[in-house]
């Protein structure tokens, strides 16, 4: 699921940019006009060179991209295994164990402060007033919540197993669930905490800027105007792309392009409360979960 949030992400996308754009604006304005009025007439940098440099640069930036979406729809496919996940859960315990309301309840009232909890952790904001006050309810306190509620579904299995001898085949199921959610969980984490080489984002910064510089000194010079056109639309537009990547290299970070967490607990919750009641919930207001500000 893509939450569509389209005003947030431009205006977002145009904070992120707009300093270099006007350093580039700057830039060619000055040049171009000096390239036409004083000495700078008689530097003339070969098209060839510039070429070169443009096609190293989209290169770089290709690949650059392509590692940073492979980032963030990796992270978009885990969260759609957690939705999977969570309802496999409920639907096993609701299933397999002895008849107990006070049991489901427990356990989809857990996976759903599981799901908002893991969500909150990896945007590394406070937990929200639902997830404390059910922390504090419980006495949960731990350094990984989210491990530590998912050891409270594995608690709850394994008494409950032993006080009503749940068949061994059903227990391995909705054991292996839970095994799938702290995948997932690990997951997350790993894509969190695994930083981009920095080196590799100056190198290509420093590429962008250093192409801007000649750029100018490699277009034709008769007309003015339109040398200063250029050389503001083609380096606007290699900043934007590596812009673009940089943003989706980190998919967890509470910002209008992440993963819409929120909006994917929500609608976790909602299925949990429909397969728990057997009766119709209405739907989620999706737009209004896409993220924390």
């Amino acid at each position: 699921m893509l939450v569509k949030n389209n005003k947030n992400s431009i205006l977002f996308f145009i904070k992120s940019i707009w300093l270099d754009i006007a350093a580039v604006m700057a830039y060619a304005l000055v040049i171009g006009t000096l390239d036409h009025n004083t000495i700078l007439r008689e530097i003339a940098i070969p098209l060839p060179i510039t070429s070169i440099m443009g096609t190293i640069v989209g290169l770089l930036l290709a690949f650059r991209t392509a590692q940073s979406y492979d980032r963030w729809w990796e992270a978009r496919k885990v969260w759609g295994e957690i939705v999977n996940d969570s309802r496999t859960l409920i639907r096993q315990v609701k299933q397999f164990m002895p008849e107990s309301e006070n049991d489901l309840k427990e356990f989809a009232q857990r996976q759903v402060i599981w799901c908002f909890a893991l969500s909150e952790s990896l945007r590394k904001i406070p937990f929200s007033q639902r997830v404390v006050s059910y922390l504090e309810q419980h006495n949960i306190m731990a350094n990984n919540v989210p491990a530590e509620l998912l050891n409270r579904h594995a608690d709850q299995l394994a008494m409950i197993s032993k006080n009503f001898s749940i068949n061994d085949n059903k227990q391995v199921q909705i054991d292996t669930t839970i095994a799938r959610l702290n995948d997932a969980m690990g997951k997350c984490e790993r894509i969190k905490n695994t930083v981009f080489p920095k080196s590799y984002s100056l190198l290509i910064h420093f590429l962008i800027y250093l192409l801007t510089s000649i750029l100018p000194f490699g277009l034709e010079d008769s007309f003015p105007a339109l040398e200063i056109v250029l050389t503001l639309v083609i380096s606007s537009m290699l900043i934007a792309v590596e812009k673009t990547a940089i943003i989706m290299q980190d998919p967890f970070e509470n910002s209008p392009p992440d993963i819409p967490m929120t909006a994917l607990c929500a609608v976790i919750e909602n299925n949990i409360k429909e397969i728990c009641s057997d009766t119709a919930v209405p739907p989620v207001q999706i737009n209004s979960y896409y993220y924390i500000n």
